[in-house]
């Protein structure tokens, strides 16, 4: 089994650009968020353990992850999430060729 939650690896996309360069933890992963026609309403999973995880199929390219950056002055994680894309981490560079 592929261990996801708690995975340590950079934000590098675009989309959230105080993001960019941070070292981030994952947290969680929402199924299919990031798929154009996603419907919050009636598919807002969030997967919180990788056991969920593998049951849903694994991480895909429609996926958004949610992290927490690592707080360089503090030397802690932030309190504070954000829901990256799955392809803008290192971690799921791979998955753009999925796309």
């Amino acid at each position: 089994m592929t261990k996801t939650i708690g995975t340590i690896t950079t934000y590098d996309g675009d989309e959230h650009p105080y993001l960019r360069g941070y070292k981030v933890r994952i947290v969680a992963v929402l199924p299919r968020a990031a798929a154009v026609d996603f419907n919050p309403d009636r598919e807002g999973r969030v997967l919180r353990d990788d056991d969920e995880i593998e049951r849903a199929g694994g991480v895909t390219a429609d996926d958004r992850i949610e992290v927490q950056p690592w707080l360089e002055r503090e030397q802690r994680w932030s309190f504070v999430t954000s829901d990256p894309r799955a392809i803008d981490l290192a971690s799921f560079r791979h998955l753009l060729k999925t796309r």
